[in-house]
């Protein structure tokens, strides 16, 4: 800000005050107006202590898939996300997986833009759901809270309104949701996303959390060898969800995928944004 203007506005407060303001404070008042504002309009979260991958290219919008079912007790649902490579996104298929540790709840990654460029905010474990972005991954994760579940006595307790399980699962419950499955399918927080900062328990779930177990990373990397998986080669990914880490591969209407083909193995269920 020029001098001149600077006086001008000191001469402006010091009428209205009825005495004189230092112009340092001033400009300390216009300073942190500035940042007000641009916070308004930046519309995300704006915390980028905790992102670990920069790129200047949007994530494309989250693919709808059905859940497969669960495979068994302890398991818990990791919604899919988009991941970058050294120049494109590639999709990580929402799998289950077993928690490191009883109690522990799974708070999903997401991307978040600051004005230049997309920034990833890895997921993580702990004894709450977090703040994710508000993005809407579907299966109980409809961007705000967590709905697939409890824990109860040392056991994980599923809500069958929410997640597919089957008779290998014995802990369920019914706690229907409102489902809204024309909800933003964008996959990322801020301008041309989803416009939404973090209440006050959200804010407090990244404390004492824990990272992403070692199958559920190498989960990740293997996905970054598929072909198949990357937006730019095909659009659609051909793999949209899998049993566990490692395990049976489902496509988009949770078929699963076989070898030389595709053979039906899933069914039903829910689409994926919820």
């Amino acid at each position: 800000m020029k001098k001149n203007q600077l006086s001008f506005l000191q001469k402006f407060f010091q009428k209205k005050a009825g005495t004189a303001i230092p112009l340092m404070i001033i400009s300390f008042i216009l300073l942190f107006s500035a940042h007000a504002a641009f916070a308004q309009d930046n519309g995300n979260y704006d915390d980028q202590s905790s992102v670990t991958i920069k790129t200047r290219q949007a994530p494309p919008p989250l693919p709808d898939y059905v859940q497969p079912e669960c495979p068994g007790d302890g398991y818990i649902w990791t919604p899919g996300y988009w991941a970058w490579s050294s120049d494109d996104y590639y999709w990580v298929p929402g799998v289950w997986v077993l928690p490191p540790g009883i109690s522990l709840l799974w708070t999903p990654g997401y991307w978040g833009f600051y004005d230049s460029f997309y920034g990833w905010h890895a997921g993580y474990w702990g004894a709450q759901v977090g703040y994710y972005g508000g993005i809407n991954y579907g299966f109980g994760y409809f961007g705000s809270g967590f709905y697939g579940g409890r824990w109860e006595g040392g056991h994980f307790m599923y809500n069958k309104s929410v997640w597919r399980v089957g008779k290998n699962v014995h802990n369920t419950y019914i706690n229907k949701v409102t489902i809204n499955n024309n909800r933003n399918r964008a996959s990322f927080n801020g301008k041309g996303g989803i416009a939404y900062r973090p209440n006050q328990g959200e804010a407090r779930g990244v404390q004492n959390h824990i990272s992403a177990s070692k199958e559920q990373t190498a989960h990740e990397v293997n996905m970054g060898s598929e072909k198949g998986q990357f937006h730019n080669t095909n659009p659609k990914p051909a793999i949209h969800s899998m049993s566990a880490p490692g395990g049976h591969r489902f496509d988009d209407r949770g078929h699963e995928m076989r070898m030389g083909g595709m053979q039906g193995g899933g069914g039903g269920g829910r689409r994926g944004r919820g």
